[in-house]
């Protein structure tokens, strides 16, 4: 009998390759036909102000499979204020959210598409726990080794948008059941975001983004894993790693017109028989032909959106694949500027954290306009194949 699972595995699109106006071929990412997946006001983060009804936010969630259900973990904000900033280095008006300290709320879900709370457990950066950082944490990537999971997030060390750009580090939990969860510590001289261990054999990779997010990094742990659970102990050897960071650099940003501002990992990187399956976002420009091609009138101006790489299996630091265009684009309402009934808080986001793999297809979970999480599909070959036969480097 199928699971609930299997069964949503059905449901999902493949994915699929189409040419565009200009004649360039893209592959273009199914997006689930009742997204939103998660809303703010499903789980409770909604207040009251002045007498209005306020909704808050449920974005960037790492996602992994356990005991046959799919654990998703977002990060949650509330009794924030939205604000607007003109970027002089960009020439664009943008986005940005104010006077928060986010947490993460682990949820679950038996056919990947409901989800629920799971037992009220909170991971929280506000010094409750800890003072190594105190303004949130954000963004964790659940990666699993052997019967343990690593929960790799960003720990906010200044206020979001009032620090002094040194604002971000690497903190690390481990957990066997998403319900009793360890803290390991931050990488404390390091500013980085988007940070995703992965191992083949004896070696532990890192992935990492530095400022001023010009490209994505991998590297290798000296220390292995050990370096990951006793960060203190190791200072010295992350010191060391960033300060080799020209050297490790895999990926750089400025390339192509969609990622001309940054890029950064999505989530885990995923094995395949071709190589290390890399997703990841990207800033920039998203051109007319692209966009029409989501039924879109016009290009945008500033977008994150979705593209993908392949690295080597025995070397990843060898780039095999690369997309020349993204492979998903903010198209929807609540992806873009919302209406009434969708609101969004930063316009024109998709942002890959989570993936999961069930029978060859691949349920990409991402934050979309910093307001809800939504879910992506596309057959694992189909894209695969995509790479390898227009992307190669």
């Amino acid at each position: 009998m199928d699971s609930p699972l299997d069964r949503t595995v059905k449901e999902l699109g493949d994915g699929k390759v189409v040419q565009i106006e200009s004649g360039e071929t893209i592959f273009k990412l199914d997006s689930y036909g009742e997204n939103p997946i998660v809303k703010p006001h499903d789980i409770g983060l909604t207040w009251h102000e002045n007498g209005k009804l306020k909704i808050g936010a449920v974005f960037n969630g790492g996602a992994e499979i356990f005991q046959n259900k799919v654990i998703l973990m977002p990060r949650c904000h509330q009794r924030y204020q939205k604000s607007n900033f003109f970027d002089e280095k960009w020439g664009i008006e943008r986005y940005r959210l104010e006077n928060y300290v986010s947490e993460i709320w682990p949820l679950a879900s038996e056919d990947g598409v409901h989800f629920s709370r799971l037992q009220n457990v909170v991971i929280r950066g506000d010094g409750t726990d800890h003072q190594d950082f105190i303004y949130g944490i954000e963004d964790i990537r659940i990666v699993r080794y052997g019967q343990t999971y690593l929960l790799v997030g960003c720990g906010k060390i200044n206020p979001p948008f009032k620090g002094d750009g040194n604002d971000d580090r690497i903190a690390i939990y481990s957990t066997n059941d998403f319900k009793e969860i360890t803290y390991h510590g931050i990488i404390h001289d390091i500013e980085s975001r988007n940070s995703i261990p992965f191992w083949e054999n004896d070696a532990v990779y890192m992935l990492l983004r530095y400022p001023p997010s010009d490209g994505i990094f991998l590297d290798v742990l000296d220390a292995g894993l050990e370096q990951l659970l006793r960060p203190e102990k190791h200072r010295k050897k992350w010191q060391i790693l960033y300060e080799k960071r020209e050297k490790s650099r895999i990926l750089k940003a400025g390339i192509y017109q969609h990622e001309k501002e940054k890029i950064g990992s999505g989530p885990p990187p995923i094995k395949t028989e071709r190589g290390w399956l890399l997703i990841y976002h990207s800033v920039g420009e998203i051109n007319l032909d692209v966009a029409k091609s989501y039924g879109l009138k016009k290009g945008i101006k500033r977008g994150y959106s979705i593209s993908a790489a392949i690295l080597d299996l025995d070397n990843p630091r060898d780039v095999l694949c690369r997309t020349k265009t993204p492979i998903y684009i903010p198209s929807k309402t609540y992806e873009l500027y919302g209406d009434e009934v969708y609101q969004v808080d930063v316009p024109a986001v998709v942002f890959p954290t989570g993936i999961v793999v069930v029978k060859e297809k691949l349920f990409f979970y991402c934050g979309s306009a910093d307001k809800y999480v939504i879910l992506l599909t596309c057959n694992l070959n189909n894209l695969l194949d995509y790479l390898w036969g227009y992307c190669r480097v």
